[in-house]
Parts: C-alpha cells; sequence; structure tokens
C-alpha cells in the first residue's frame, strides 16, 4: 500500500503541537500495513459479544494496549511534524475503512487531496480467554478515529462514509442495536446452511457459497431457538454507521449483495423473500446516499458541524477499487496481495458461482470480481522480502520465462480454474534463484492473464489497462513481466487505500440532493 514520503505519525492529538515528542513516537509506533507481499493477518476470527453498555462514552479516552494511530498531514506540506496545513477553509470529508486487522481514516477535499489520515489497530478486547469481543472492538476504535481527526478540521466536514470487509454480519436487536448473536466474520463458512441455500436460490447465484451473507444468516436462524420478533441483520458497515446517524436498518446494495439483494432490479428477489428470515433483512440505498445527519451527541462531543451528513457506505474492496480512480468500462485493478484479486469494470454483469465470479454495481456499470489462491502468500513461503527485492533486480523482465509454474499456497484454485483438488506445481526447481523467481513471477502472470480472459469469455468488457494495488505493485520487475504477458499498460495505482474510497463516497454523498427523513 503506498505511503505518504513523509508521514506524521502521532498516538495521540496533544503530540500535535509538540514536534520532538511526535519525533519518538514516530520510532516507536508499529506499522500494521503488513510485510512485502501479505494483506492479510492472523487473528483466530472467532467471537461474541453481549454487552449492554454504551461502550464509547465509557471506554473512548481510555488507551487500549495495543491501540496505535497514525497521522499524515497533507504531503508536500512545508510545516513542522504534526501540524496542519493552515490553508484549508473549504468543507472536507470523511472515509473510514474497517478491514481485518485494524481501520483507517482519509480526510480529503473536494478535488480528492488528502488534507489527514491516520489508522488504528483494534484493541484486544476479550468476552473471555480465547473469545475476541469484534464488536466492542470495532466500536472503540470507530471514536477512536473520531478522536484522531484534527481537532481543527472537524468543523468542516460535510459528510462521512464507512466500508467494511464483505459478509461480515451481524445480528442485532432491531429496538437497541445490541447484538444477539457473535457477528460472522468475512471468512467465516457455513456450510450446514449451504444445501438449504442452494435449494431455494438460482443454480451458481452469488449466494451459493458457504461464506456467502445468506449462508450466514440461515444458519443463524436454524441454530438459535430465542425469540426472533426483534432480529435484524445488519452488515459490518451498516452497524458502524447506524452509531453515528441512529436510524436501524439501513444498508447498501454492494453490502447487501452477498445476502441476495438483486441490484439489477433494486430489490430482494421473490425466492428470498418467500423465506421467513426475509423479515430480518435490512433495507438498501445507494452507496453514498444519505441517511441523516450525525448525531447531536457524537456531533457535540467531538465538534462536527451540525449539517454533516451521514452516508450509505460499500465493500473494502469496492472502496479500494474506487480509490484507484478506475472510472471507465475496460479499466480493472489487480490486487497483489497474499492472494491475486482482479475487479473490472463492465458494461454487463457477470455471476458464476462456480469461478467464485459475481458483479457489484456501479451506478449504472458493473464491477466485475475474481479471484485465485495464488499470490504472495506463495513467494512468502519460499522468499524473504530482502531476497524478493535482490532477486527482482536481477530478472530481466523482457524475457520470457521458459518454467511453467502454478504457484498456490495449499491444495484447491477457484478462479481462473474451478478445482477444489489441484495441488501446486512450483517444480522443477532450477539451481539459480533468479530463475526460479523469474518462472513463478511470470507463471502467476500468466493466470493474471487467464482471469481476464475467462472474464471476457464470460461476457464482460475486454480489459484495456491494468492498475495495480498490494504489496505486489511495489515490485518494478514484476510490472514489467505483467505488462509484456497481458500485452496491456500496468501501473501502479496512486491511491489504493479504501479509506480513500470511503472518503470519494462520502464526497459523492455530499454532492447529491440531501433526502433526510
Amino acid at each position: 500500500m503506498p505511503q505518504s514520503s513523509s508521514p506524521h505519525a502521532l498516538s495521540h492529538l496533544s503530540a500535535l503541537h509538540q514536534p520532538n515528542k511526535a519525533k519518538k513516537l514516530i520510532e516507536s509506533i508499529a506499522d500494521f500495513n503488513g510485510s512485502f507481499y501479505t494483506d492479510t493477518c492472523d487473528f483466530n476470527f472467532s467471537g461474541c459479544c453481549n454487552s449492554k453498555k454504551p461502550f464509547w462514552r465509557h471506554q473512548l479516552h481510555k488507551t487500549a494496549t495495543k491501540a496505535k494511530a497514525r497521522m499524515m498531514m497533507n504531503p508536500g506540506s512545508n510545516k513542522d511534524d504534526g501540524e496542519v496545513s493552515g490553508q484549508v477553509g473549504h468543507r472536507l470529508y470523511l472515509g473510514m475503512d474497517f478491514g481485518t486487522s485494524g481501520a483507517r481514516f482519509v480526510l480529503i477535499d473536494k478535488q480528492g487531496t488528502i488534507q489527514a489520515q491516520g489508522k488504528r489497530e483494534y484493541p484486544l478486547l476479550y468476552m473471555s480467554e480465547e473469545t475476541m469481543d469484534w464488536v466492542s472492538s470495532w466500536k472503540k476504535t470507530l471514536f477512536s478515529l473520531l478522536e484522531d481527526v484534527p481537532v481543527s478540521l472537524r468543523p468542516l466536514i460535510a459528510s462521512i462514509s464507512i466500508d467494511g470487509t464483505s459478509a461480515t454480519t451481524l445480528i442485532i436487536d432491531s429496538t437497541t442495536g445490541e447484538p444477539l448473536w457473535r457477528p460472522f466474520l468475512y471468512n467465516e463458512s457455513c456450510p450446514d446452511a449451504l444445501p438449504i441455500v442452494k435449494s431455494i436460490a438460482p443454480a451458481n447465484h452469488t449466494v451459493c457459497s458457504g461464506s456467502s451473507t445468506l449462508c450466514k444468516l440461515v444458519s443463524w436462524w436454524n441454530s438459535d431457538d430465542s425469540n426472533k420478533e426483534h432480529a435484524l441483520l445488519l452488515h459490518q458497515a451498516d452497524w458502524l454507521l447506524w452509531l453515528l446517524h441512529g436510524k436501524l436498518g439501513i444498508s447498501d446494495y454492494n453490502n447487501a449483495l452477498k445476502v441476495g439483494y438483486d441490484p439489477e432490479h433494486d430489490s430482494y428477489p421473490s425466492w428470498l423473500l418467500s423465506q421467513p428470515y426475509s423479515r430480518v433483512l435490512p433495507s438498501v440505498k445507494a452507496p453514498g446516499a444519505s441517511i441523516g445527519y450525525l448525531q447531536e451527541d457524537i456531533r457535540t462531543q467531538f465538534g462536527f458541524p451540525k449539517d454533516c451528513v451521514v452516508c450509505t457506505g460499500t465493500t473494502d474492496s469496492i472502496a479500494a477499487f474506487l480509490a484507484a480512480r478506475a472510472t471507465q468500462p475496460g479499466k480493472a485493478v489487480t490486487s497483489l496481495g497474499s492472494t491475486l484479486a482482479i475487479k473490472l469494470l463492465s458494461t454487463s454483469r457477470i455471476e458464476d458461482a462456480r469461478f467464485g465470479v459475481y458483479s457489484h454495481r456501479l451506478d449504472d456499470k458493473w464491477l466485475v470480481g475474481g479471484a485465485s489462491n495464488t499470490g504472495g502468500a506463495v513467494l512468502r513461503q519460499i522468499f524473504t522480502d530482502e531476497q524478493l527485492e535482490k532477486l527482482s533486480e536481477q530478472i530481466n523482465p523482457m524475457e520470457a520465462s521458459p518454467l511453467d509454474y502454478y504457484p498456490l499456497h495449499a491444495v484447491g484454485e477457484r478462479f481462473p480454474v474451478a478445482d477444489p483438488k489441484m495441488v501446486p506445481r512450483l517444480q522443477p526447481r532450477p539451481e539459480s534463484d533468479v530463475e526460479y523467481l523469474h518462472g513463478i513471477l511470470e507463471s502467476i502472470a500468466r493466470i493474471e492473464a487467464k482471469a481476464y480472459s475467462l472474464l471476457k469469455d464470460m461476457g464482460a468488457t475486454q480489459v484495456d489497462e491494468v492498475f495495480t494495488a498490494g504489496g505486489g505493485a511495489k515490485n518494478r520487475t514484476w510490472a514489467k513481466i505483467r505488462e509484456r504477458v497481458l500485452g496491456l499498460p500496468v501501473s501502479r495505482a496512486i491511491q489504493t487505500e479504501a479509506a480513500y474510497g470511503a472518503a470519494l463516497l462520502a464526497l459523492k454523498g455530499a454532492q447529491r440532493d440531501i433526502d433526510i427523513p
């Protein structure tokens, strides 16, 4: 992920006017961006929450053991460390991204220039010795980020939006907003519900995956014997936004896709509405639509303006795509993290659960996506970051490698080949590590090319330019290899932070006619 060339790392706002203290904090704060090719975390994703207390009011000013914040002021500013540009006098737009291991905020102006940004790791809060209290951790992080926004900029904020991890699902009480069940996290599978979902949904529908939101809903519905009269389903971003605007039961059509919402017809399909659990589904708006003004107690607590609007959000992957500003059909973003994920802006909608391919609606276009199990995790199994950097410098990217591999971290592939039994192919290994790395990088590039070709065969718009995000975007040699193999222009996306995409969504929402009931 790209970083400012002169980051200002601060653990609390009192350091803003103490440059020496800020310098020491910079040296002591650990970054959680991940290493060279890694974009995931190693937490055990299980937990629950039954807290009934208004957590943020009591906990906001306590320092969590491992919570960290870093503030980066406007790049290019000649101000001393920690100072905010005094030239900002116009409205600003706040985006927040809640990822797998931490959260970020980005504050932009109307031109998209970053005025401030920061991040927090999720505090490790436990319900028991081994059970992570994710809901309380997310809630505390949300208000910690609001506290991290520079005080002088808060009165200028016109709108707020949040993205969250796709298919992270909460079942809450529709009268109190309190969780009725532990959250189902994005990577959690519910195989017990899959046969039921497949029996009601169209073949190869997006929900026909054990990790879909609908499978999580069905699993909960069939396992919880409690009174479901006041139950309500929300996604992670929905619930966090509710804490800000106070209106329960609102989602967006990006987050709602994996629960079965049809963004093309802008409604839930009849096969879903006929199910008894359909009454827990939220109402759905377009991403970036205004929901309501920031709640008065929060506004006065932090000094936000009276007209600050809270807008619907999106998923983290959609927000990251928005950040790249690939706005025309044929433009694509390849994310080279632990896995290889591609997203292509298309005029046609493509869906095929066999390959894990599905489409998100982006206004009048479709964002077609798929993910391969190849990627940086394989490289990290074999090479260190230092080796990757040094060996890459010795590769001639204009020469094709004769080695033919299918690099996988473990058995199984989904896209562009749907084969759960596919075994990794990383042999024969030449004596030269340079040649070996060359072969692996080129083989991953061939898989990327096959993925885009498959999307075209399925009916998507043909790709004509690729932007790159993730840790692998730093490797210039790999970019040149991919450019040769793809036969397309390949460049590193200037912005790849999902929080920046969420801020653009907030800007979009503020530019629409405000319609708040």
